[in-house]
């Protein structure tokens, strides 16, 4: 270990910022479809060796003293994401003719820019720096900014968070039910990096027990959780089904095949339950499922009350138009209704947070200008996004929480509402991405929020995947990638959370001080002994 850790030290130029990428590309194998979060124990240990390295002239400028850390976190933020991120690609080549230029902004310009932040983790981590356990500490205070800051600048986008390789399965997730993502990001870091104390570094003992302290609390505490009774459904038992239609993105967008996608979602919603299943009290279609302004089409809503049975509720995902005044273009919505067996919309919600440059063009006035448009362009405008999140209520009074797409990856924004909801309800429409590690990624992180907030999840995908989530991130039923048809199952009740959003939040600032001043007493030390 000291041997490899010896040559990293060493490395410079163009060399040191290439083994970066590596490391960065390797660190990405932690994360789905793969789960191998032992890649992080490699990578991270690597990292640390690389930071050892960087060396500079007490003569230079602030600039060029922060250049070479800020090159090895880039480099490393880069491999990363451009290996976490490359699917993005597939959304561009759906309409090729019109976004296929783009192709590289997506695969390269979106990796090289996300590695900015973690050029400022590893920054902030080199100005902490010191020769033992601190520096360990000072690169998970570093990571645990970036991250968090990554999480709601420029509307945020924690895609790929590292404290999800932390959390790869049911087992390792319930820490989550006590910590937030941001506390998680930080620990993790700091449990991945702690192997490089071996050889190289004070303290080295310190360190490795407390990362292994808390690696074996995470994993017993999820043993604990897990031991407990499984979340009893309420009473009356609610049977929910999942629809997986698995229509290509190409075919939703040829407005002649709008009545055909349309029929299709009818024939599995009017499919018999499995045998001896029960018949499905609610049912459950992708984001943006009905092909049309369902508003306009009367008729359609006629042909739900047609197939849906008494009883029976249908929520659908869909595009809801509104008027705008006299002169504008409607606005349009990224929406979900809930339909009972007579055909009348008994509730709605709209999508809050949009995608940037796939619902919506930042800047339109400009980029327009400039002849760019969003992935949404066939409607005038994009999305407009809805200014606070409505819960549905179902007919009997019991309410979804919902989260269109990918706004089930943003933790900190699912509000108290939640706790008021029978499920969290995630549709979305993965066929944008094809059968590539997106759609398996979308997943997991939507998966997680049920341990947060202690609420099972409802997730329907057009292209999968789709499940049914207990709460504690449990599968109870699901539909892989590509696969077209049904599931039905009875949805399972909630759990109480260990801590609340609050209470994660000050943990969080507590965890982050402790670990700055374990660093700055280390840099001081340093300091001191070198006096």
């Amino acid at each position: 270990m000291e041997r490899l850790a010896g040559k990293i030290i060493l490395l410079s130029g163009a060399s040191r910022a290439f083994v970066g990428f590596l490391c960065g590309l390797l660190a990405m194998f932690a994360q789905p479809p793969f789960g191998i979060f032992a890649a992080a124990f490699v990578s991270f240990p690597m990292l640390v060796w690389l930071i050892d390295g960087v060396t500079t002239h007490p003569d230079d400028g602030v600039v060029r003293r922060l250049l070479p850390a800020a090159s090895i976190g880039w480099s490393f933020g880069f491999g990363y994401f451009l290996g976490g991120l490359w699917w993005l690609g597939n959304a561009f080549l759906v309409e090729a003719d019109l976004f296929a230029w783009a192709l590289p902004l997506a695969v390269v310009g979106l990796p090289a820019f996300l590695g900015l932040f973690y050029a400022l983790a590893v920054v902030i981590a080199r100005g902490l720096w010191s020769d033992g356990i601190g520096r360990i500490a000072a690169l998970a205070v570093g990571f645990g900014a970036a991250e968090w800051l990554r999480s709601f600048l420029f509307t945020g986008f924690p895609w790929n968070a590292i404290g999800y390789a932390a959390m790869p399965m049911p087992l390792m997730m319930q820490s989550a039910s006590v910590l937030n993502v941001a506390t998680i990001n930080m620990l993790a870091v700091f449990v991945f990096a702690a192997p490089a104390l071996i050889g190289t570094g004070k303290g080295a003992r310190i360190g490795l027990s407390f990362a292994a302290a808390l690696f074996a609390a995470h994993i017993g505490y999820g043993y604990y959780r897990l031991s407990l009774p499984a979340p009893q459904p309420l009473t009356p038992e609610r049977t929910v089904r999942l629809v997986q239609p698995v229509i290509d993105q190409a075919k939703k967008m040829d407005d002649r095949e709008r009545a055909a996608i349309f029929e299709e979602h009818l024939a599995l919603t009017a499919a018999p339950p499995q045998a001896g299943g029960k018949r499905p009290d609610v049912i459950v279609w992708p984001e943006t499922s009905i092909p049309f302004i369902l508003t306009d089409n009367p008729d359609a809503l006629t042909r739900i009350a047609e197939v849906l049975q008494e009883g029976q509720i249908l929520v659908a995902g869909a595009v809801r138009a509104e008027d705008a005044g006299a002169g504008l273009p409607p606005r349009y919505y990224n929406s979900i209704y809930v339909i009972d067996d007579r055909g009348q919309i008994v509730s709605a919600a709209d999508k809050v947070h949009l995608v940037p440059f796939g619902e919506y063009l930042p800047f339109e006035d400009v980029l327009n200008s400039w002849g760019l448009n969003s992935l949404a362009a066939s409607m005038p405008g994009g999305f407009s996004a809805a200014s606070n999140r409505s819960i549905l209520t179902l007919p009997g009074g019991r309410t979804f929480y919902p989260l269109i797409c990918y706004e089930a990856i943003f933790a900190e924004e699912i509000d108290g509402k939640a706790s008021l909801a029978e499920a969290l309800l995630n549709v979305t429409n993965d066929a944008w991405f094809g059968d590539t590690p997106g759609p398996r990624q979308h997943f997991h992180q939507a998966q997680l929020r049920t341990v947060e907030t202690g609420a099972p999840m409802i997730r329907a995908a057009n292209t999968g995947i789709s499940a049914i989530v207990d709460a504690r991130g449990v599968l109870v039923v699901g539909l892989g990638y590509n696969y077209k048809g049904v599931a039905d199952a009875i949805l399972p009740g909630k759990m109480p959370t260990t801590t609340d959003s609050a209470t994660r939040g000050r943990i969080f600032w507590f965890t982050g001080v402790f670990l700055l001043l374990v660093a700055a007493i280390s840099r001081r030390s340093l300091n001191f002994r070198k006096n």
